[in-house]
């Protein structure tokens, strides 16, 4: 007789569908290892912006001062132009109040100098119209003096030539009427007027020779005259000229001098309009360092920070030196925001949730201190937008998007420690950024 328990622990009549589990697992396996899979890597960045004048922007004092007034606080949000704090003076050298005032009055006065000493500089310049003018009437007059006394030379001397034949040929009648009378041929008489007659020929040769000798000394004296004039001309012309120069040189350096006075002047009413901090952008007032009033604050002191209120966010992701050639510009990057809820499947990542897609403009060449490399993605417009609530400095987790492969192959280069295949983005168009590979 056959036991009923006999029947409930021995299947051996009964058909088992292991086998059939079995296969369907194992077809099942074989096809996981043919779909795709997406291969990427991994890193980790931080939220910061695409241009520099969108970061946080530190506050600073151009000038030693003692704070006076306080118009924010923390957490205070501020437009462009917006005071934020109030300085007072606390050099010496600035404290006049009407330090800008009495500057101005000092470049008015070097002004009016400038102005005497240009009246002096017509007026030198007259003196040498004056001076050229009489010198040259006085060498006009000299010279006009020398022609008539060369003219006067030239009739004396003719004048000369003339009684010197006058003498010549009473000379001879005065021979020939002397060898008469000793011959007694002629009376004493005679002879005597003959005598009178050659001697005042003598007597006018000799006067007309003193002329032409005295008219030469006087044209020899009127040539040291003129020569005299000239050097004295000479000296008034130096004199004056120099004079002229050294007023052109005081107005020169009254110009200098008043440059450099304007400049102060514009250096105290620019001073002056640092006595006030303003807002540079628009945005948020955070990390205030200074509390209270009358506290003092050196030159370059920092104050707090700006947060820029808008801001064109972008990613800075630092790379491995051994995936640096694996990312490219124009490359594909799921970001993944702190705070922000994210289900990941690694090799599909286009089925994950909470990932945002982003691409990389610019790859930097030099490695940076955390001996990784740089490289900053930003929103890509063809996908769903980033949260707006991303805030700058918060951490982000990038999933650089490389080559679809099989997952037998995956497995397969993980478990021989293969590196992801190296390839190139291709893209129709160009980006903003770069041109497609």
């Amino acid at each position: 007789m056959e036991l009923k328990s006999f029947d409930k622990i021995y299947h051996i009549h009964k058909k088992s569908r292991v086998k059939r589990w079995f296969f369907f697992i194992f077809i099942g396996g074989i096809i996981t290892l043919f779909l795709p899979w997406t291969q990427n890597i991994k890193v980790k960045g931080n939220v910061t912006s695409l241009y520099q004048e969108q970061r946080p922007q530190q506050l600073h004092s151009p000038i030693p001062g003692k704070i006076i007034k306080w118009n924010v606080k923390n957490g205070d949000y501020v437009k462009k132009g917006d005071t934020l704090l109030q300085l007072s003076e606390i050099k010496e050298d600035y404290m006049d109040p009407l330090l800008v005032q009495r500057t101005q009055e000092q470049v008015n006065a070097k002004k009016g100098v400038r102005e005497f000493y240009e009246a002096k500089v017509g007026t030198t310049k007259n003196q040498l119209q004056a001076i050229h003018s009489a010198r040259d009437l006085k060498l006009n007059q000299l010279k006009i003096k020398i022609d008539q006394l060369n003219n006067k030379l030239t009739g004396e001397e003719a004048e000369l030539s003339a009684i010197s034949n006058e003498l010549k040929l009473s000379e001879d009648q005065f021979t020939r009427q002397k060898k008469m009378y000793d011959e007694g041929l002629v009376s004493l008489t005679q002879f005597q007027q003959r005598s009178i007659s050659y001697q005042n020929t003598v007597a006018k040769k000799t006067a007309l020779e003193n002329k032409v000798l005295q008219t030469r000394q006087e044209i020899l004296n009127t040539g040291i005259e003129q020569n005299s004039v000239i050097q004295d001309y000479t000296e008034k012309l130096n004199k004056t000229e120099g004079e002229r120069f050294q007023s052109m040189g005081q107005i020169e350096g009254s110009d200098g001098d008043i440059a450099k006075l304007e400049n102060q002047v514009a250096n105290y009413k620019a001073r002056q309009g640092l006595y006030f901090i303003i807002a540079s952008q628009d945005g948020q007032v955070v990390q205030l360092n200074k509390t209270g009033i009358g506290e003092i604050l050196k030159e370059g002191e920092n104050i707090g920070t700006i947060v820029p209120s808008a801001v064109d966010y972008a990613v800075e992701i630092y790379i491995k030196p051994a995936d640096l050639p694996l990312v490219k510009e124009g490359q594909r990057v799921m970001c993944i925001f702190d705070g922000f809820p994210a289900i990941v499947f690694s090799g599909w990542p286009n089925s994950s949730y909470g990932t945002f897609a982003g691409k990389v403009i610019a790859v930097e060449s030099n490695i940076s201190a955390n001996g990784l490399f740089k490289a900053l993605v930003i929103e890509d417009k063809n996908e769903k937008k980033w949260p707006p609530k991303i805030k700058m400095g918060a951490g982000v987790q990038g999933i650089a998007i490389l080559n679809d492969v099989p997952i037998w192959y995956e497995l397969w280069r993980n478990i021989n420690g293969f590196p992801p295949d190296y390839y190139e983005i291709k893209n129709d168009k160009e980006s903003k950024y770069g041109q497609s590979k």
